[in-house]
This record gives C-alpha cells, structure tokens and sequence, in this order.
C-alpha cells in the first residue's frame, strides 16, 4: 500500500513539474518577443512566432467606437525597426497568467506602454501559443489598448 501511495504522489508531482515547466517555457517566448521588440531586432521577433501568426487590437477609433484592428506581422516588424533612435519606447510587462493544455498555451499579460518615459496607454495582450516540436510558438496576440483607467 505503501508502494502505490508513493507511485501515485510521485507521478503527481511529475505531471506538476511538467506542467511548470511548460508554463515557464511559455512565458519566456512572451518575454523572448518582447526583448527583441525593444531591440528592434525583426530576426529574433520572426523566431518566436508562427509564419501565420494573426495580429488584432481592440480600441477605440477616431469616432469614439470600440473596434477591432487585424495588422500583418510584417508591417508590425516594418513599424518597429523604422521608430528612431530618438524615440524611446518601453512596454512595461505587469504580471504573467500562464495556462497550458497539451500543445497550446495562453499567456495574459497586463502591460503600460511608454514613449520618452511618459505613460502613453495600458491595455492586455493576450497570446495564443502552439507548441511546434519542442518549442512554443505565438499563433496569435490580440491587445487592448486604452488611456483611461489604468493603474500608475
């Protein structure tokens, strides 16, 4: 009996480790973008996502409606490798909600956005990730994007 209460607390603590484990590794595809975001890097940008990732925001529009965006991920590397030298930007990355089921993963990340050090907006990105071989790629990140409340 002894035996069995051991085999059944081990595989347990595994299946948790491995569930950990995959979380973390989720989250550093998150974290990996966003270093090479502020780098303005395009290569290690393209390495963490899917050749077909789908790119949408939610916002509000010079009408003053809630719409939803879809950009090309090509345009999104194009905006960011021309912003100058002169402008600095920074998407500060509050907290991480991790969700793994098999091959696919979620990550929740709360987020202000900064141009020269002046809060600008906050929002949500929410990525959708897909675990390709042995390594999580982001299929999907759609955003949030607002100026009114948010915590400073």
């Amino acid at each position: 009996m002894k035996k069995i209460s051991f085999l059944v607390v081990f595989l347990f603590s595994l299946n948790a480790f491995t569930q950990e484990t995959e979380e973390n590794m989720a989250k550093q595809t998150v974290l990996d973008f966003f270093k090479a975001f502020h780098a303005q890097d395009s290569v290690k940008m393209k390495k963490v996502v899917s050749s077909k990732v789908v790119l949408q925001s939610i916002g509000e529009n010079r009408a003053g409606e809630i719409t939803v965006r879809t950009e090309k991920f090509k345009d999104l590397i194009r905006y960011i490798v021309s912003i100058p030298d002169t402008l600095q930007f920074e998407e500060k990355l509050l907290s991480f909600d991790v969700k793994v089921d098999g091959s696919m993963a979620n990550v929740w990340v709360p987020y202000e956005f900064w141009l020269n050090a002046e809060f600008h907006h906050c929002g949500v990105n929410s990525f959708q990730l897909f675990k390709e071989q042995s390594q999580w790629r982001i299929i999907y990140l759609i955003d949030t994007r607002r100026k009114d409340e948010c915590k400073k």
